[in-house]
Parts: structure tokens; sequence; C-alpha cells
């Protein structure tokens, strides 16, 4: 873990405390369609995943068609909260600015949303131009695409990445790219008793708790994550 040549951030859930907002608003717009999800079972199903996966889940397993317009509302309602109430995850900004090294964000959102995220959360200057999104590549996470594709536009090779990622679908898709990764479980969402199970059960190289100790762990000064 000592060193490594490119650290790739996940956006949501790592960066930014942005998962409630993102799956109360979902929640709310498919109920108002007449599907009740349970808020447990939508992180299980949705959490790391891009728009379109999500679209595709509702529609095979609730029987709810999603169109163009659907999803244009769900953004515009999104956005709006993102912009009144988005905050940073606690002790990020300083981590960032502690870390030595080549770094990127590789996140399942739209180019426009992992932008507005981080221009609100005042982390956009700590990571532009280096921004990777899954519309990038032809399959999203947890398929080792995205951070398959970031590695390379960073010109490092996978065995130089450490991935720091929330959610089951990320960690399996670094582990597919042949990535170390970092499980943070500190967001508001992270205490979901599925989401820690589904986390432990791909045996990231380690799970930690408080963004300020990254730098730390990074550079192999605690070996015991919290």
């Amino acid at each position: 873990m000592s060193d490594p040549e490119l650290i790739i951030f996940d956006c949501d859930g790592v960066l930014v405390d942005s998962e409630p907002i993102s799956i109360g608003v979902l929640l709310e717009y498919v109920a108002g369609l007449g599907v009740a999800i349970g808020e447990e079972a939508a992180y299980d199903k949705f959490l790391g995943k891009s728009m379109a996966t999500i679209t595709g889940l509702l529609r095979t397993e609730f029987g709810l068609g999603i169109t163009d317009a659907d999803l244009d509302r769900i953004r515009a309602a999104v956005y709006a909260r993102f912009e009144r109430e988005l905050q940073p995850i606690p002790g990020i900004r300083d981590a960032l600015l502690e870390l030595d090294g080549a770094r990127c964000v590789a996140s399942s959102s739209q180019l426009e949303r992992i932008r507005l995220s981080l221009g609100v959360t005042g982390l956009l200057e700590l990571f532009e131009p280096h921004i990777y999104s899954s519309t990038m590549v032809t399959k999203g996470k947890p398929a080792p695409d995205l951070f398959l594709h970031a590695a390379k536009e960073m010109g490092v090779a996978p065995s130089g990445c450490v991935v720091i990622e929330d959610s089951a679908a990320g960690v399996e898709a670094a582990k597919r790219a042949g990535m170390q990764v970092l499980a943070f479980a500190g967001g508001s969402h992270a205490a979901t008793p599925g989401l820690r199970a589904a986390i432990a059960a791909l045996q990231p190289d380690a799970v930690f708790h408080d963004m300020s100790l990254l730098p730390d762990i990074l550079a192999g000064r605690r070996m015991r994550p919290s």
C-alpha cells in the first residue's frame, strides 16, 4: 500500500456525502409512480451503479419503465438538493491536501453531476481535469472498465493504483481491475448492515471510517485502519 503511483477516488460517498440525497430523491420519485422500495433494499441494489444500470434494474426487477423525461426530472431534483444541502465528507479536503502524487476521480455519475458535486463542496480544484465518468466506458461498475480507463488516461498500470470506494459494486470493480482497494465506511449511509456485509464479503485491502486517516494508511504508517 505504500507510495501508490495513482489514487483513484470514487465521488459519491467518498468525496461528498451525497448518497442519502440521491437515494431519497430516487425513492420519492418511484413512489410517485406507484413503486415502493425500502431504503436498505435501494442501497443494496443501486449504490455505486450508473443511472443506466439503475433504470435497467427498475425495469427488470420492479416492472417500472423510466423514460428520458423521468431521468431529467430526477436529475433536476437531485441537483437542486445538492446545491442546497451537499457537504464534503468530513476530513476529505485536509486529507487531499496532505497527499502527494497523482490522483483522479472515477465515478458512476455523469460528468455534469460530478463537477457540480465537487464544485459546491469546494473540491473541484483538487481534481480538475482528471475526472472520469462511467459514460466514458461501455460497462459501468462492477465491471472494471472505468477504473482501467482512468488508469490508462493517467498513464499508470493497474498494479500501481489504489482505489478508494464506498460501495460493493466499486470494490468489486477495483479488484477485477487488478488494483488495491480501500473501502471507506464513514459516509452517512454506511451504517446499513447489508452494505457492510456485502463489502466485507469482497475482502477489500482495508476498511476505514475516518477520512483524516487516509494519508497515514496510504503511506503505511497506520496498519490498522479505523
